[in-house]
């Protein structure tokens, strides 16, 4: 099975760039951050729980995130071809645990696609994203703190996921399909 995480900060492309994935390589996709906005607007006890984190621009807690995660994982169709985790890992822990669950299937972590943008282009375009879809945590405010915490406590991943060999760095600066090019490449390499 393909087992890939789509790794970069707020704003890199990672939910664009993870349905082109899915479309080419029929991967089971795996957004937390979709799976908590769902709970939020449902009304749920964890959207209500992951409302007080996230409208703060904070991370929701490991153990919340890793049994999101398990029951996710528990839910793949038969046959699955594999995964593409999006906005999951986000601290050390987490990535430990995402390989301890993936090693009880029997599976691995095939790489770690990595979008590299500068700080200025993912602020202006989650300003846009915010202006276009309405959405809540696209406001600066919120914008600026989230980028904190993903410099204070996601971007460590990357030497963690480099020292594993796993990284793959993609520009993420151009024309959407090009990027993409740039992922399936590597991709492809590493199957």
């Amino acid at each position: 099975m393909l087992n890939l995480v789509l790794f970069g900060a707020p704003g890199s492309g990672k939910g664009t760039q993870s349905e082109k994935i899915i479309d080419k390589y029929g991967l089971h996709h795996i957004s937390t951050g979709e799976v908590l906005r769902k709970q939020i607007k449902e009304g749920t006890e964890l959207g209500k729980i992951a409302d007080s984190y996230i409208s703060k621009g904070h991370l929701i807690p490991d153990d919340l995130m890793i049994d999101i995660l398990r029951q996710e994982l528990k839910g793949l169709p038969k046959g699955s071809k594999g995964v593409i985790f999006d906005g999951f890992p986000r601290t050390i822990p987490q990535a430990i645990e995402l390989e301890h669950l993936l090693s009880e299937n029997g599976e691995s972590l095939t790489g770690v696609v990595g979008l590299e943008v500068p700080e200025e282009e993912l602020v202006a375009r989650m300003l846009k994203r915010g202006a276009e879809t309405g959405r809540a945590d696209d406001n600066m405010e919120t914008i600026l703190n989230r980028l904190k915490v993903y410099h204070n406590q996601t971007e460590p991943l990357k030497e963690h996921y480099q020292n594993k060999g796993s990284y793959i760095q993609i520009d993420g600066l151009g024309h959407v399909d090009n990027i993409f090019s740039s992922i399936a490449k590597e991709i492809d390499d590493r199957k």
